[in-house]
């Protein structure tokens, strides 16, 4: 047993285990930000290397270089957020939720948000309800969590893996082949009607579309990039012109307590007019402040008192408190043109140099007095079960206009157990996202009816009152981004019909709608981590067929449905795999020594 030949082989065990030993003694322990207790880091075993001379430096690994960015920003992130300007149930991450809110509140629907669970380590925000404190009161903690598996991921080093591949998009380029590949399509035509905005304040008595919003002493400004990413302070706020932008400021830190623009006085302190022209003004609340700190971790102020910017030294490190990072304005007006109230949220932040220049974000929205605010069909994208977003555009150039009831701006026929189409009407169902819908009736016509006038009947059966022209492709979509608005296209399918929307060539026969098939293609867009559900293109599909003649009786009967499918044409990530590794090791040339 005391055979010298298997000296070597313990020598290499131990010279294994001993640098195994090594590295798992010198790891540090990690202490995750917001919990009590300190875990230790784990660290993937690797094989020992042969020492080097001291001074030498260490070559760079295949993994050697700065961690990504996350894919997902968790802390900005909030899924159940689906009603602009108005809190949520149970929904702990609505910034528009306050105390009062949070005292009828059960649990967090969401109580957290964390990154992709297959990475060494990643963010999470955390969400609680403390319902001890009077009133109730929101915790919210940003925290690095640490994967406690040795099979995880520490660096990610392949982009397009992270994400979907977007949609091919038409261009100058690839028309031509697209244009092979599809089954065409008709464009909408519309009458041009001339129109003309008026930019400036006239001297009524109410404020109008695009007019700026006057204070005591000029304008409420709303700083906007023009000519380049830098912020422009002269920019003024338009009546009912929704916005939301972002720009950055060149700016010198030591000077950041004289910069106005960086203040919380200067966004809360002017006083819009109630009308243009009158004195009656309209004092500006702040309804909350969400506090930043370096490490992006957030906190909510109960105190709404104005904070200004302080420059704190520390030997040559410069900081600047109480920084505005984001503005949002929420205006309400009446329909008589006139402004009734106006709110303020902030997120004020601390500016080191590493942050310079400094990205500002501003957004102003404008709620209708005595009116519910209309809720989201998704944040960003479609949520399943929630109704398609839709509207017209009355002329070109201008935004799309959407009805109130979301569950009304896209609709079908509703099946009952009547089945008659005439007790039917004006009777619909909304489309939901998701769904996958079938209805239909029975429509019985007197031989005095004309075909003419059944064609009539029927289209209105079919399309109801006020069918859209344009679908979201997100669940948020702003109305007045209408180059981002999917235009559905009409397509007739019957003998004798000539391609349109809605129009019928009479020949030899006169062609009667009996059905509409709608389709709905749609795609995951963004990261693996939290695709979101885009619309990328709707088509109704318009099916006509003769007029039936009358064979005995007086009476004919027709069947009239609609149908609405979704598609999911999403293509898949470009998967990217490394160079499966190679063994390159000698053994000693005595190491199956003695039995060969």
């Amino acid at each position: 047993m005391g055979s010298p030949g298997l000296r070597p082989l313990l020598l290499v065990l131990l010279d294994c285990c001993a640098s195994v030993s090594a590295q798992a003694a010198a790891t540090p322990p990690v202490t995750t930000e917001g919990f009590n207790s300190t875990e230790a880091a784990w660290m993937t075993l690797r094989p020992a290397l042969s020492p080097r001379p001291p001074g030498t430096p260490k070559a760079p690994g295949p993994f050697s270089g700065p961690r990504p960015t996350p894919v997902t920003d968790v802390a900005a992130l909030c899924v159940c957020d689906l009603s602009p300007a108005q809190c949520d149930v149970n929904c702990c991450c609505d910034p528009d939720c306050s105390p009062v809110d949070f005292s009828v509140f059960s649990a967090c629907s969401v109580p957290s948000v964390t990154g992709d669970s297959q990475f060494c380590s990643q963010k999470a925000a955390i969400y609680s309800l403390n319902f001890t404190a009077n009133p109730p009161q929101r915790i919210f903690k940003l925290v690095d969590q640490i994967n406690p598996s040795i099979f995880c991921i520490h660096i990610t080093n392949y982009k397009p893996a992270l994400s979907f591949i977007n949609p091919e998009v038409p261009d100058e380029n690839n028309f031509d082949k697209l244009m092979e590949t599809s089954d065409g399509f008709s464009l909408n035509s519309e009458s041009e009607i001339s129109f003309t905005i008026q930019s400036d304040a006239p001297d009524t008595a109410k404020y109008e579309y695009g007019v700026r919003l006057q204070t005591s002493d000029s304008f409420l400004r709303f700083p906007s990039p023009l000519t380049s990413s830098l912020c422009t302070d002269d920019n003024p706020a338009a009546f009912l012109v929704n916005q939301a932008v972002k720009c950055t400021r060149r700016i010198n830190l030591a000077q950041c307590e004289e910069i106005e623009a960086l203040g919380m006085a200067y966004y809360s302190s002017p006083k819009i007019l109630r009308v243009p022209g009158l004195r009656t003004k309209i004092p500006i609340t702040v309804q909350s402040i969400l506090m930043e700190s370096l490490n992006k971790t957030l906190a909510r102020l109960e105190d709404t008192d104005v904070l200004n910017q302080t420059l704190v030294e520390a030997g040559d490190v410069k900081i600047c408190t109480n920084v505005v990072l984001e503005v949002k304005y929420s205006l309400t007006y009446t329909d008589a043109g006139e402004i009734t109230k106006a709110d303020l949220s902030l997120l004020l932040g601390t500016v080191s140099s590493a942050m310079l220049p400094l990205e500002q974000k501003f957004e102003i929205r404008f709620i209708q007095q005595n009116t519910k605010p209309v809720p989201l069909s998704g944040n960003p994208g479609y949520v399943v079960g929630l109704p398609l977003a839709a509207g017209f555009q009355p002329q070109k150039g201008s935004g799309i206009i959407q009805t109130m009831n979301r569950y009304g701006q896209l609709t079908i026929l509703r099946s009952t157990a009547e089945k008659d189409c005439l007790a039917l009407e004006g009777i619909r169902t909304p489309v939901l996202f998701g769904y996958d819908m079938q209805s239909g009736c029975k429509l019985r016509l007197t031989k005095a009816i004309t075909c003419q006038l059944a064609v009539q009947k029927v289209k209105s059966l079919l399309k109801g009152h006020g069918f859209p022209d344009y679908v979201a492709p997100f669940g948020n979509s702003q109305a007045q981004d209408v180059l981002d608005w999917v235009p559905i296209h009409f397509i007739s399918q019957a003998p004798h019909m000539k391609t349109g929307e809605w129009h019928f060539v009479l020949q030899d026969s006169c062609q009667l709608p009996v059905a509409l098939v709608i389709e709905v293609k749609w795609t995951k867009y963004g990261s693996l981590l939290n695709p979101q559900a885009k619309i990328v293109n709707v088509t109704a599909n318009l099916i006509a067929s003769s007029f039936p003649e009358t064979n005995s009786g007086n009476e004919r009967t027709v069947l009239i449905s609609t149908a609405v499918t979704f598609v999911d044409v999403s293509a898949p990530a470009e998967a990217g795999f490394r160079t499966r590794p190679t063994i390159n090791a000698k053994l000693p040339f005595n190491f199956f020594f003695p039995f060969v």
